[in-house]
């Protein structure tokens, strides 16, 4: 899909300062002497079965595709890796890479949480200094795991610039990258950045597709109709999508967040709403004002909101391989609700946003289609301010 320089189409790139040229070239070569590497890959596979606790489930839940009258419905359990989401999938090879390169320390953004938390458990599991860059709002909605990557040994610093988000937060780590290129590695958690970082995180989360398509063969006989999954930079989606691009047959889905709607300015809804721009090293959709500058964007799910997405997920928009459809808050929250209440699964509300989406389309289809959705986290971490956007306090 894409060529040596990380293009998809007019995707992707390296838009970077010159300061930063010498590590991704490092980076890259790296990765392309360990990615074939047996010792490396069999290493990578025993700490995503011992540690992670691979390979996920996929669970045909049968309440949900009762309830809603159409097409089967499986859900990827994502959620139930270890810390809880699909990041540590990334982490680990990255940590793992990072280790090999000689780098003891990682550094990484998180907006939610979620990818902090992965890695400085990496960091923990294998010895290494982490510093994990979140944005100061973010840290107020998602206290917790802040909490949590503490306690984890990791050094987690707010930052207070632009909206004081996930784009902030990746900003200030690219800086800080630049600064200690001899013993850091920047462990980005989503497939955007400069190449090689979407080509990366995109080959370590394809393990979700490549599970998919065994475990789907094993208990249907046939490949899924439709693969449905949440978007934000586009990981968990890149990485559910990924083995099934050559499968036609089967139609690819992402679910964007709209928050209060993309007809509104409040919404992270890239593909909706974006337009082509360059921005953290990449060429891609980016939500923008009239004047071009970056746009600030806000969902309900700290996860989903970033003003921009992935390379290949722009590319696969542009050739009409996948559709980008935009889940608004309530959908959303109303789809966390349904789930809990109707299989006993508390999902992420990042993921939400694509189960909302399969119980819009699931009644539209016959009951021998197949639709597969990726429960990308769980929602422990989401409980308190779903509470509060249904008007309930609770103490943490």
């Amino acid at each position: 899909m894409s060529n040596s320089r990380g293009r998809f189409g007019v995707h992707g790139g390296q838009y970077i300062p010159e300061t930063l040229m010498n590590a991704v070239i490092e980076l890259e070569e790296a990765y392309n002497h360990y990615k074939d590497d047996p010792e490396f890959n069999r290493e990578l596979t025993e700490l995503l079965n011992e540690y992670a606790g691979r390979p996920s489930r996929l669970y045909y839940a049968e309440k949900m595709t009762k309830d809603l009258g159409g097409a089967k419905i499986y859900l990827k359990r994502e959620d139930l890796n270890h810390t809880g989401a699909h990041k540590i999938n990334n982490v680990l090879g990255q940590a793992l890479l990072a280790k090999k390169m000689g780098k003891t320390r990682l550094i990484a953004e998180t907006g939610a949480g979620q990818h902090g938390v992965a890695t400085a458990t990496a960091a923990a599991l294998m010895g290494m200094e982490c510093v994990v860059f979140m944005g100061e709002e973010d840290t107020k909605r998602q206290a917790l795991n802040v909490y949590k990557m503490r306690l984890l040994g990791a050094e987690v610093i707010p930052v207070t610039t632009g909206t004081a988000t996930l784009k902030d937060a990746v900003s200030e780590a690219m800086r800080e990258w630049t600064s200690r290129i001899d013993d850091t590695h920047y462990c980005l958690g989503s497939v955007m950045g400069p190449h090689p970082f979407p080509t990366i995180v995109r080959d370590f989360q394809a393990v979700i597709s490549k599970e998919i398509k065994e475990q789907m063969l094993e208990k249907e006989g046939r490949l899924p109709d439709t693969v449905i999954a949440c978007v934000g930079g586009g990981s968990n989606a890149i990485g559910t999508f990924y083995n099934f691009i050559e499968d036609e047959s089967v139609q690819l889905i992402g679910c964007e967040a709209a928050g209060r709607g993309i007809d509104t300015f409040e919404t992270a809804a890239t593909i909706n709403t974006g337009r082509l721009g360059i921005f953290h090293g990449m060429k891609s959709y980016f939500c923008q004002d009239k004047y071009g500058q970056i746009a600030p964007v806000y969902s309900i799910s700290a996860g989903l909101d970033y003003p921009g997405i992935g390379p290949e997920h722009a590319y696969l928009h542009d050739i009409h391989r996948a559709e980008y459809v935009a889940i608004t808050d309530d959908e959303a929250v109303n789809a966390f609700e349904y789930l809990s209440r109707t299989e006993g699964i508390i999902p992420a509300i990042e993921s939400s946003h694509a189960l909302a989406h399969a119980m819009k389309i699931a009644p539209t289809m016959d009951k021998d289609k197949i639709i597969v959705v990726t429960i990308s986290g769980r929602g422990d971490k989401d409980c308190a301010a779903i509470a509060r956007y249904r008007g309930e306090i609770i103490e943490e």
